[in-house]
């Protein structure tokens, strides 16, 4: 019997599973669900209609895909594509050593433009671009933060979820207060997020941010802040919004 050589890893092989996967009633709800008419944040982007579960199967299945054919998979016009490619990405980033560590973050950062919807960000910003500056500085997310690109302001903010998780506060602190007059709602959201999973932590250093910004952030931002606290304290800090 002849031996089986298993077939090189490609975008390819990538792309004929996830589009096995599709659905074409599910990608009009995604395209719907993520904003995908004029006008709207993700304009122009084309969904296969494959579950999340589906493309974390197709991952694990590719988790070894070389760097060149994860670039292929961010270039394309395929929403589930790009995300599957991060998905596989920040599995790379988990099991590398400190020098690929840093390979990954300069591939990542080099490929931000096809990062370019809100569950991009979230599903990667943390787990790469956070992880890495945990201990080193971090003044790259600040000048992210005032990109005139909105994935970039979001990279910027939701990456410091994994300082939240070693209790770390003060840059997602200083990039809400940087971020508090954005005018886009998914910046909102994302900061508002982000101080409540400093609440999550420690409520007393998020309540004492609101103390002094409640008044003048964003409703959406507020609310996404307060979510989890007490409806007493939830009705003050909305009623200092509407003074």
């Amino acid at each position: 019997m002849a031996l089986q050589i298993p077939s090189p890893q490609t975008a390819r092989s990538v792309i004929r599973e996830l589009r096995a996967r599709g659905s074409p009633a599910r990608a009009r709800v995604s395209a719907s669900f993520f904003k995908t008419a004029p006008g709207q944040y993700g304009h122009g982007d084309v969904f296969a209609g494959v579950t999340v579960p589906a493309q974390r199967e197709v991952a694990r299945r590719h988790r070894a895909l070389p760097l060149d054919q994860l670039a292929t998979l961010l270039e394309h016009r395929v929403h589930e594509c790009r995300l599957t490619a991060l998905i596989i990405l920040v599995g790379q980033y988990r099991k590398a050593d400190p020098m690929e560590r840093g390979r990954i973050v300069r591939f990542y950062l080099a490929h931000r433009s096809a990062i370019d919807n809100w569950d991009l960000v979230d599903s990667s910003a943390p787990y790469i671009l956070g992880d890495h500056l945990l201990d080193r500085d971090r003044s790259f997310l600040y000048r992210l933060a005032k990109s005139r690109r909105i994935w970039d302001r979001r990279i910027a903010v939701v990456a410091t979820a994994a300082f939240i998780r070693e209790d770390d506060f003060d840059d997602t602190l200083r990039l809400a207060r940087i971020l508090l007059r954005d005018h886009h709602d998914l910046i909102h959201k994302a900061v508002g997020w982000m101080l409540r999973e400093v609440g999550n932590r420690n409520q007393r250093v998020e309540e004492r941010f609101l103390e002094r910004y409640a008044a003048v952030m964003p409703r959406t931002m507020l609310r996404y802040a307060i979510e989890k606290l007490p409806e007493s304290k939830r009705r003050r800090y909305l009623a200092a919004r509407a003074a």
